[in-house]
């Protein structure tokens, strides 16, 4: 269910309104009857993380952590090259 609220009426009622959203109501605030905010529910999409869940998506060579030639770090640490 949607409500549609002025803004006078959100700012003396924000708590309530609050409780509302909370609960799963969709509130719309408007100025001048026109719609310019939406106050709803925060939804939790997220599960429980599945370790290894990207295995196999991406490659990482066995040298990625590898000392980086002297140029490359100079130039990374600032050093005149």
């Amino acid at each position: 269910m949607t409500r549609t609220v002025n803004i006078y009426e959100a700012k003396t009622h924000f708590s309530r309104l609050v409780e509302l959203a909370a609960a799963g109501e969709e509130i719309v605030i408007a100025k001048a009857g026109k719609p310019v905010a939406r106050l709803s529910p925060l939804r939790d999409g997220k599960g429980p993380r599945k370790p290894g869940c990207l295995a196999g998506r991406f490659h990482v060579s066995d040298d990625f952590d590898a000392p980086l030639p002297d140029d490359l770090l100079d130039a990374f640490e600032g050093k005149a090259g």
